[in-house]
């Protein structure tokens, strides 16, 4: 197997591992892996305008930013509203229940990150991540994973 090749599957067994065990930690939330990611961009960024969230997703493609936020919105953990910097545009917000929600969904993060900090101890993970930045930050998602880690 070519490095190239081994390095794809590698983050790709890592991502879809990592995804099923949040998954399984979000489920009884009621809520996918996705949906909690708009969930904390909104938290940690908000508010927004529909255009800046999808900047700043990493989510499975397949998931458009508007029916993620259209089915919070039913939920009652998102809110739209008139944009303050600009009345054209609608800024999303999280809700009261959307901001309690954030603390469980947290919560179920950090049961992820606690395991995979157990798996790697002891490696040297700054090299692995300068890596795989190298590689993520010549796609969109990689890029819209910068913008997060920039304005943090």
């Amino acid at each position: 197997m070519k490095v190239a090749e081994e390095l794809r599957y590698l983050v790709l067994a890592v991502q879809r591992e990592g995804n099923r065990l949040l998954a399984a930690e979000l489920r009884p939330l009621g809520i996918t892996p996705s949906q909690a990611e708009v969930l904390r961009v909104l938290r940690d960024h908000g508010p927004l305008t529909l255009n800046a969230l999808g900047g700043l997703l990493v989510c499975e493609t397949g998931n458009s930013p508007s029916r993620l936020v259209d089915r919070l919105v039913a939920q009652g953990l998102v809110e739209r509203d008139i944009d303050p910097d600009d009345r054209r545009y609608l800024a999303l917000s999280l809700t009261k229940d959307g901001r309690a929600l954030c603390r469980r969904i947290v919560a179920a993060e950090r049961v992820l990150h606690n395991t995979i900090d157990k798996l790697v101890a002891g490696q040297p993970v700054s090299e692995t991540i300068s890596t795989l930045r190298a590689v993520a930050e010549a796609f969109p998602t990689g890029e819209a994973l910068a913008r997060r880690r920039d304005t943090e």
